[in-house]
């Protein structure tokens, strides 16, 4: 399974990538997050941080839950996980941060996954439910809460 989610911010590089490492706020700027908690932190955005979000089937919320190690890199603007615990467990995900010659930023996040290990169903299930219907719709909400919070510290800050 591979999901590509992608997004235009009026903000700056810089402040786009600064809201997106900052996961400790996402619970504050991003309302389907349910909880973000370092087990262990070695750096600013660095470790292994725990996070849960809800994906909502119209009015019914499903809860999501996932263990990463994370890797801050703010020199290229990108952060790395690699998922070690939970359903999702040996994701690749890589968010990157670029500025857009047209002006602002582009934001990508890319997940890369073979599947949970069930037997036969494994692929399936990542192509076919939780690729599509459950990753997906978390990144498309995140990328779009990222750029919220990034704009309107651009704009107060009268960058």
């Amino acid at each position: 399974m591979r999901t590509v989610d992608e997004g235009h911010c009026a903000a700056p590089a810089d402040v786009c990538f600064q809201v997106a490492a900052d996961v400790e706020d996402w619970v504050r700027i991003l309302p389907h997050y349910r909880w973000v908690t370092f087990r262990e932190k070695t750096g600013m955005g660095e470790g292994i941080v725990e996070m849960a979000a809800w994906r909502r089937f119209g009015p019914l919320p499903y809860p999501t839950w996932w263990v990463s190690r994370m890797t801050n890199l703010p020199a290229q603007r990108r952060i790395h996980y690699e998922h070690i615990d939970g359903i999702t467990q040996g994701m690749r995900v890589e968010w990157a941060v670029d500025p857009d010659p047209a002006g602002g930023s582009r934001l990508k996040i890319v997940h890369e996954w073979e599947g949970p290990g069930w037997p036969l169903i494994g692929g399936f299930a990542a192509r076919r439910v939780i690729g599509p219907h459950f990753v997906h719709v978390i990144a498309t909400r995140t990328l779009a809460g990222v750029a919220r919070e990034a704009e309107r510290r651009a704009s107060s800050d009268g960058r």
